[in-house]
């Protein structure tokens, strides 16, 4: 283990996070609150540490895949502890394993909250709580990486510890600029929504927390029904956004580049788009008698469908209130997921169309034992290691799903409840259904419910297996 490189790490984490920390307390100069006192003592504390750390460059900058996994998870708990600090500092939340549920929950994309009166909170705090979700999106270290060339070509094993999906690759050949077309992208997306929803008539602070919200796929509303409020054709916009977020970031690069032919080709877009469309017409169908007129209706669908599969998780309505048929539909979606390589969580619509391709190809094999099959994705045969990397992933994902609700239900929650909430977490959606529905939040939990969802929303941001080894021995082993 490269300890020297790991601290280093962390070391600029610490202040990245400190620099974004000044943004709330611009927020509270500009709104004269004094909330934001917090928010810079906790940002001159990170700068001065992180300062302190990476005085020292180490002299051994190779990392191979274990220090890559160990760099990325602690980086994401020393995130999420600090940045829970101002709201303890501040006492807008003045419960420890709230503040760090709700920062986790900020930071993971999730959207799943404690808070029972969000219009309570400061400005700042707001503003906060909602650039969490932005930072998230992308990751903390892909923007490191897009800013600081570390260790030459083991910086996939950074990449690859923080990116969803099953594989990852670089854009272009030098990883640094690769991070960079990313966060490119990425920023220009959130300019273009923060945009359309100002030119729409909403206020430039509501422009601002819902477009980082919506970059992220996190959920973090800054009313108390969420997304309920805003008129129609900014619902339309959010809609519009959350499924854009949801598409793998490749397909924006062929664009730019000038490639319609791969970016329109990419299979698991395409399939992407289909169970949007698919999910929103039998949702529309079953809730035709719930709404006033056919488009009111379809709008709604529509958006609820972007805001689960993509695992954003605002709400335009109260979908628990829902038939049954639509509440399935929507509850298959949190585990599907978005497209690998975007900002959504979930198991992957590339992950799932594997696993049915495998299934398929077992299912011929027992019919026909000669034969040789592969499974293909994107027009190209996969290899043994990436199959068995997926296994492994839903393997895993099973366990932990199942030992989590194991562990929630001694809240004694309905099962309904209880197995939402786990699901909400690990796919790093926000709202579940009943007692943590879109209406409801996650404040009646217990501690320990509590922090088995944090450790379940860590654990579905990062794909699993760097949270899972700070529990494996050999990984702090010499």
């Amino acid at each position: 283990m490269n300890k020297s490189v790991i601290r280093y790490i962390l070391s600029w984490v610490l202040q990245i996070e400190g620099a974004l920390l000044l943004l709330p307390c611009l927020v509270a100069v500009l709104y004269r609150e004094k909330s934001g006192i917090a928010f810079a003592v906790v940002a001159f504390l990170c700068l001065c540490i992180g300062s302190l750390g990476k005085w020292k460059k180490p002299k051994n900058t190779d990392f191979y895949a274990r220090d890559g996994f160990l760099a990325v998870s602690l980086s994401w708990v020393l995130l999420s502890l600090v940045g829970a600090l101002p709201f303890l500092l501040n006492r807008e939340i003045p419960s420890f394993e709230d503040a760090l549920f709700e920062t986790i929950s900020g930071f993971t994309t999730t959207g799943a909250s404690i808070l029972t009166d969000v219009e309570a909170l400061s400005r700042c705090s707001l503003f906060w709580r909602s650039l969490t979700h932005w930072i998230g999106g992308m990751g903390v270290l892909v923007f490191l990486l897009a800013i600081l060339p570390l260790a030459g070509g083991n910086q996939m094993h950074l990449l690859r510890a923080e990116s969803p999906g099953p594989t990852v690759g670089k854009l272009v050949p030098r990883m640094r600029s690769s991070t960079q077309i990313l966060y490119g992208i990425y920023f220009a997306l959130t300019v273009v929504e923060a945009l359309l929803l100002l030119l729409s008539g909403m206020p430039l602070f509501d422009s601002l927390t819902l477009s980082f919200g919506t970059a992220g796929t996190g959920g973090f509303g800054i009313l108390n029904d969420s997304a309920a409020s805003y008129t129609a054709v900014q619902q339309v916009i959010l809609t519009v956004f959350m499924i854009l977020f949801g598409v793998n970031f490749n397909v924006y690069y062929f664009l730019l580049i000038r490639k319609p032919k791969q970016a329109f080709g990419c299979e698991e877009a395409r399939v992407y788009f289909g169970i949007i469309a698919v999910s929103t017409a039998l949702i529309l169908w079953n809730i035709r008698d719930a709404f006033g007129s056919l488009l009111e209706g379809l709008r709604h669908a529509a958006f609820q469908v972007a805001s689960i599969i993509t695992t954003t998780g605002f709400s335009s309505v109260d979908f628990n209130a829902w038939p049954t048929f639509s509440k399935t539909i929507l509850v298959l979606l949190m585990f599907i997921g978005a497209c690998a390589g975007s900002t959504g969580g979930g198991i992957k619509v590339s992950r799932c169309l594997v696993f049915f391709r495998s299934v398929k190809r077992e299912v011929a094999a027992t019919v026909h034992p000669r034969s040789v099959r592969r499974v293909h994705l994107e027009g190209r045969p996969l290899d043994k290691q990436v199959l068995h990397s997926i296994e492994r992933f839903l393997v895993a994902y099973v366990l932990l799903f199942a030992g989590s609700v194991l562990l929630v239900s001694l809240d004694n929650l309905d099962f309904t409840s209880t197995f939402t909430a786990v699901a909400a977490t690990l796919n790093n959606i926000g709202p579940g259904l009943e007692a943590v529905g879109p209406a409801s939040n996650f404040s009646a939990l217990s501690g320990l419910s509590k922090f088995v969802l944090m450790f379940d929303m860590l654990a579905g941001r990062l794909e699993l297996f760097p949270m899972l080894i700070l529990f494996s021995p050999s990984i702090w082993k010499k």
